[in-house]
C-alpha cells in the first residue's frame, strides 16, 4: 500500500533519521514509538504528504486515500457540530459520479476476458464497497452514531462549534476523519482529549472497521488494544517489530542488551588497537603494523546504543504533616449552573491514604467537583476538609502560574530540598527536559512543556493530599512510569481525574463514577470497574447487542447477520421503549396499591353501624372499585407489552 524507501530528514543540517525503509501493508495497525523529539509526528506528516523529506521516497498506491489527524488543528466557527461533521461527506457526489462512469464503461465494453476489463471490475467492486461502507446517501445515522460514540449528545448537534473547547473540537475532526473511511489512518495522539468510554469506542472502531492504521500515542493500553505492529524510531533509524507494544518492550530490552554487549566488545577492540598504535608508533620495525591498525581503526563503524531509559528513577515526596483520618467528607453536595444541575446529593468520605479515581464522560462534573474541593467555585451542601490537610493540586491552568523569567532548572532548584537537589538533572531528564532543554526560559516553553514542569514542581512540594486533574496528557510513557511510581510510594491521600486506564491500573483502589448528575462509588481498581460496567451494560441490553467486546477491544462473539440484528439506533429506541414500559408498570402497581388501601379503609368504615347508613361511602366505594379495575387492566396490558418487548431483545 505505502512504501517508504531510504528516507532521510534533516533540520539545520542535523539528521533526525536516515536510511529509513519499511512498508505499510493492508490491515496493518502500527504503533509509531520513540522518545519525544525522535521524529514521530514528522514521520506521520511525511506519509500524509504534508512535509517533504530531505531525501528518499514515499510511494503510495494509485487511488489510495489517507486520513491524517494532527495534534493541533483549526476548525471553522461558522458551522454547527452536525454541519461541520457533514463536511466528511462532501465527496459523496464525486464518488457517485465516478461509480456511474465506471458502470457505464462496463456496460459499453465487450472485452470481458481481457485483463483491463477484470481490473476495471475489481476497481468498481472496491469503490462500491467503500461507498457502501461510508453509508452512501444514507450516512446520517452513521454520522450521528459516530458523534455519540465520541461523547456528543443529540442536544450538541446543532450547537456552533465555537462553543466547544479545543478537546471537543478535536473530536469533531476525528469524527470527520473516521467517517471518510480512508484506507490508511494516521493518528497523532488521538486519545488526549477523550474519556474512557470514548477511548473504548475508538478502540472498537479501529479494531473492527479501520483498514490500515499508523498511530502515535502515549496511552499504553490503547496502543496495546489497537495495534499489532510496532515501529520504533531510535538512534536516527527505524526498527520494525511485528508485535504489539508490550511484546515490543520485551524484545527491545533484549536488543538493547545485545547492543550493549556489542558496544562493550567494540570499545575493548578500539582500546586494544589504540594501545598498540601508541606503543609502537615510533618503532620503525612496526611501522607497517601500525599503519594497518590505523586503517583498521578508521574503518570501524561506531555501534550506537539506545538512550538509557530513566524510568527506574524513583521520586519520593518530601515528608509532610500527617492529616486527619478523613481528609475529605462530602455530604449532599450539589452544584448548579443556572438551570443545569451538574451533580446533586453527592455523599462520600475519602479516608487517609486512599487513592481514588474520578471517571466519567467529559462534562459530567469531575473537574467541577475538584474545583469545589479547592473552594474555587461556590456550591451547595456540605464539603469538609480534614485536620492538617495540605493539598497539592495539579490542573492544566497550574502551568500558567509558573514564573516565566526563570529557567526550567531554576524553577525546580527553587523548590527542591535536601538530597533531591543532587538529582535535579535526572528528574528533568525523566520528564523530557534533558540536556539543553533544562536551560530554557519558562516563557518560551509550549503548553505541554509547562504542564510537565508544573508536575515536577508539585512532586517536590510537601503535601499530604494530592489532587491531579488529567496529569498524563503531556507525558510520555517513561514520564508516566516515574509519576505513577512516585504516587504509589506516596503515603498520603490521592484523587486522580484521568482517562488513562494503564496509569490508573494498580494505582487506585476505589473509583467514583460521574454521570447523570450522580456520583457512584465502586470498590476495586479501574479494570474491576470497567468489567462491572460491561456486565451491567449487557444486563441492561437484555443480551440484545449483536457483538460482545472484551476490554482489549477485540471481538469475542458476533451473531450472524440477520433480520433480527439491531442497529445502534434500534437498540437505543428499544431501550427507551423498555424503560417507558417498566415505568408504566411501576406506576400502575403503585396506583393499585393506593386504590386497594383506600378500598379497604372504606370497607372497614362501611362495616360499622354509622357507615352502613352513609350512602356517600357506597358511592365512593363503587367509584374506587371502578378505578381499580381500570388500572388493573392497564397494568396487565403494560406487563404483556413489556414481556413481549423483552422477549424480542433476547
Amino acid at each position: 500500500m505505502i512504501s517508504v524507501e531510504n528516507l532521510k530528514v534533516e533540520f539545520a543540517a542535523t539528521p533526525l533519521f536516515h536510511d529509513v525503509s519499511y512498508v505499510i501493508n493492508d490491515k496493518d495497525r502500527i504503533a509509531l514509538v520513540g522518545k519525544n523529539g525522535a521524529g514521530k509526528s514528522t514521520m506521520l506528516k511525511i506519509i500524509a504528504g504534508i512535509q517533504q523529506p530531505t531525501s528518499g521516497t514515499v510511494s503510495v498506491s494509485n487511488d489510495m486515500t489517507i486520513g491524517y489527524l494532527p495534534q493541533v488543528m483549526v476548525l471553522s466557527d461558522e458551522r454547527t457540530v452536525i454541519e461541520e461533521t457533514e463536511q466528511a461527506f462532501s465527496h459523496i457526489g464525486e464518488m457517485q459520479e465516478r461509480l456511474q462512469r465506471m458502470n457505464n464503461e462496463l456496460a459499453e465494453r465487450t472485452d470481458y476476458e481481457s485483463d483491463e476489463y477484470m481490473k476495471l471490475v475489481e476497481k468498481f467492486t472496491h469503490e462500491t464497497e467503500r461507498f457502501q461502507m461510508m453509508g452512501g446517501m444514507n450516512y446520517q445515522a452513521e454520522m450521528e452514531r459516530t458523534l455519540q460514540g465520541l461523547g456528543f449528545s443529540r442536544s450538541d448537534f446543532n450547537r456552533p462549534t465555537s462553543e466547544f473547547s479545543g478537546g471537543w473540537r478535536m473530536r469533531i475532526e476525528l469524527a470527520k476523519l473516521l467517517l471518510r473511511c480512508p484506507e490508511v489512518l494516521l493518528l497523532d495522539e488521538p486519545t488526549n482529549h477523550l474519556d474512557i468510554e470514548s477511548i473504548q469506542w475508538l478502540e472498537n472502531f479501529l479494531a473492527t472497521k479501520a483498514n490500515a492504521v499508523v498511530l502515535v500515542s502515549h496511552d499504553r493500553a490503547f496502543i496495546n488494544n489497537v495495534t499489532n505492529r510496532t515501529l520504533e524510531i531510535s538512534c536516527g533509524r527505524v526498527f520494525d517489530y511485528k508485535v504489539k507494544y508490550d511484546d515490543y518492550v520485551r524484545l527491545r530490552a533484549e536488543r538493547r542488551e545485545q547492543q550493549l554487549r556489542a558496544y562493550e566488545n567494540q570499545q575493548k577492540e578500539i582500546a586494544d588497537i589504540k594501545d598498540f598504535i601508541e606503543r609502537f608508533r615510533y618503532k620503525p620495525t612496526k611501522a607497517v603494523q601500525v599503519q594497518s591498525r590505523i586503517k583498521q581503526l578508521e574503518k570501524i563503524v561506531p555501534i550506537e546504543v539506545d538512550e538509557v531509559d530513566n524510568s527506574f528513577l524513583r521520586l519520593k515526596f518530601p515528608p509532610s504533616l500527617r492529616s486527619g483520618d478523613f481528609p475529605l467528607i462530602c455530604d449532599a453536595l450539589r452544584k448548579d449552573y443556572g438551570e443545569h444541575t451538574v451533580f446533586k446529593d453527592v455523599t462520600f468520605t475519602i479516608k487517609r491514604g486512599e487513592k481514588v479515581a474520578f471517571v466519567g464522560k467529559n462534562g459530567e462534573g469531575k473537574s467541577t467537583l475538584v474545583k469545589c474541593i479547592m473552594n474555587e467555585i461556590p456550591f451547595e451542601g456540605g464539603l469538609k476538609l480534614g485536620h492538617n490537610v495540605q493539598i497539592g493540586y495539579f490542573a492544566q491552568n497550574q502551568a500558567q502560574l509558573l514564573n516565566e523569567d526563570l529557567t526550567v532548572f531554576e524553577t525546580i532548584d527553587y523548590v527542591a530540598k535536601g538530597d533531591v537537589r543532587l538529582k535535579i538533572r535526572d528528574i528533568l531528564g525523566a520528564f523530557m527536559f534533558g540536556g539543553e532543554a533544562s536551560d530554557k526560559k519558562v516563557k518560551v516553553l509550549s503548553g505541554g512543556e509547562r504542564s510537565r514542569l508544573a508536575m515536577i514542581k508539585l512532586l517536590l512540594e510537601p503535601v499530604n493530599f494530592l489532587i491531579l486533574d488529567e496529569p498524563t496528557n503531556h507525558l510520555d510513557m517513561r514520564s508516566k512510569d516515574v509519576l505513577k511510581e512516585a504516587i504509589k510510594d506516596f503515603d498520603g491521600t490521592v484523587v486522580v481525574v484521568s482517562h488513562d486506564r494503564e496509569f490508573l491500573d494498580g494505582l487506585v483502589t476505589k473509583v467514583y463514577e460521574f454521570g447523570g448528575g450522580q456520583v457512584k462509588e465502586h470498590l476495586g481498581g479501574i479494570y474491576d470497574f470497567l468489567q462491572k460496567k460491561k456486565i451491567d451494560s449487557l444486563q441492561e441490553l437484555q443480551k440484545g447487542t449483536s457483538t460482545s467486546l472484551s476490554l482489549s477491544g477485540e471481538v469475542q462473539t458476533e451473531r450472524t447477520v440477520s433480520q433480527n440484528r439491531l442497529t445502534y439506533e434500534q437498540q437505543k429506541e428499544r431501550q427507551k421503549k423498555l424503560r417507558k414500559l417498566e415505568k408504566a408498570v411501576e406506576q400502575c402497581e403503585a396506583q393499585i396499591g393506593e386504590l386497594e388501601a383506600a378500598v379497604k379503609i372504606l370497607e372497614t368504615q362501611m362495616a360499622t353501624p354509622e357507615g352502613a347508613a352513609d350512602m356517600t361511602l357506597y358511592e365512593r366505594h363503587t367509584s374506587l372499585k371502578k378505578q381499580l379495575s381500570t388500572v388493573e387492566q392497564e397494568w396487565e396490558e403494560h406487563l404483556m407489552a413489556l414481556e413481549e418487548e423483552q422477549n424480542t431483545q433476547i
